[in-house]
């Protein structure tokens, strides 16, 4: 409205200068022409008329960068108030929010890898909305690029854990899924031995192996998830192996990853754990403890406590089983040992213990424990991988 309003005076001013100017150019032929006869001539009509041009032009400058800039007497920036508050609006409701279906997220180092994410507890009654806030405070996490691994993108944020803490939470995503922005992929949760630690810092070449295993196309992509373990104890892993029945439900984990990437629905025909050297009882346990969450685990180059583990497995919810692979080198007695006793427990063992799928990989052997570990990632992503085909 403001702009349709200078445009009148805009127009005035340029028509009138091109009056001005054009009488005062006429004069000056009149004068040059009288001086050629030696005659006298007026020169003030020609001065008038050449100083309105001027003021003319000068107005016309004046109103051209008011129209551009659309304020005029305070009005422009009033004008523009709406528009900001209208970009506000739309960051509250996209930041927490991105494209189901295309895989776009609101934050441009995040777009098209995270989905649309349910609009948060508003649709919900304000009763029961309350109590839930007051329990666990929502809060999106928005995950950023942290660098390019195996050929696909790693990306960190930070999510409440099961303690009600927040704790760093890595996301490798395979390069499939950049390259099928419809596609949706398993998930493979990787336990972390050390507090306060994830799984990669540990393990920094389970990316290259995960990847190595998808370009030979010896394995179907999935995302790799990599949460922070919790401190308290130097060795967590250790602890659960003693008690895993005290294995948590990280609900809030899988309810921000499905809500942040394009991945199947959680549960046992999606999900999977992984554990490296001393993760490896984490994920042993996991797998045991919770078959209707996690479909498949896989536990490299560990060291278990049998006992323990046959009785979580025991214990595990009533209609599942748990698919686990324990793999080890060629070199590696103990482990391999550690991995044929826990076996034998657990087909010996009560109740869903003794359903349990249990595989053991010795074949693997190189020239350093560097390459054999690459390889044994390598297998476990194989045999992760197709676990959760199968059961999907």
């Amino acid at each position: 409205m403001v702009r349709s309003l200078l445009v009148i005076p805009l127009l005035a001013a340029a028509l009138g200068g091109i009056w001005l100017a054009r009488g005062a150019r006429q004069r000056w032929h009149d004068l040059r022409a009288a001086e050629t006869y030696e005659l006298a001539g007026d020169r003030w009509p020609m001065l008038l008329r050449a100083a309105g041009a001027m003021v003319c032009g000068v107005c016309v400058t004046a109103l051209t960068v008011l129209t551009a800039l659309g304020a005029f007497g305070g009005l422009g920036r009033s004008g523009q108030e709406p528009d900001r508050a209208e970009t506000v609006v739309d960051a509250a409701g996209t930041g927490a929010e991105a494209d189901a279906g295309s895989g776009t997220g609101s934050g441009s180092g995040t777009a098209g890898r995270q989905q649309q994410a349910a609009p948060p507890a508003a649709a919900e009654p304000p009763a029961a909305a309350a109590p839930a806030a007051a329990a666990a405070p929502a809060v999106v996490s928005r995950f950023d690029s942290v660098g390019h691994p195996g050929g696909g993108e790693l990306l960190q944020s930070a999510v409440f854990g099961p303690d009600g803490h927040p704790r760093n939470v890595r996301v490798w995503l395979p390069p499939q899924y950049a390259k099928e922005p419809n596609a949706r992929f398993p998930v493979v949760v990787m336990q972390a031995a050390a507090p306060q630690k994830t799984a990669d810092a540990e393990v920094p070449d389970v990316f290259e192996g995960i990847g190595s295993a998808l370009q030979t196309g010896k394995a179907r992509p999935f995302i790799l998830v990599a949460p922070e373990a919790p401190n308290g104890t130097g060795h967590p892993c250790e602890l659960v192996a003693a008690a895993p029945a005290a294995v948590a439900d990280d609900a809030t984990l899988r309810t921000t990853i499905a809500a942040s990437f394009r991945t199947l629905p959680p549960g046992p025909a999606s999900w999977g754990t992984l554990g490296v050297e001393g993760g490896a009882p984490c994920a042993a346990a996991a797998g045991l403890a919770r078959p209707d969450l996690y479909g498949a685990a896989a536990a490299v180059s560990g060291r278990y406590d049998a006992t323990a583990l046959t009785q979580t497995g025991a214990e595990a919810p009533a209609g599942s089983s748990a698919k686990l692979l324990l793999a080890a080198a060629r070199s590696d007695s103990a482990g391999l040992d550690a991995a044929r006793k826990l076996q034998s427990a657990l087909k010996a063992g009560p109740g869903a213990a003794a359903k349990a799928e249990v595989r053991i990989s010795d074949n693997v052997q190189d020239f350093t424990p560097d390459r054999e570990r690459l390889r044994l990632v390598r297998q476990a992503a194989q045999f992760l991988a197709e676990a959760l085909a199968r059961a999907s």
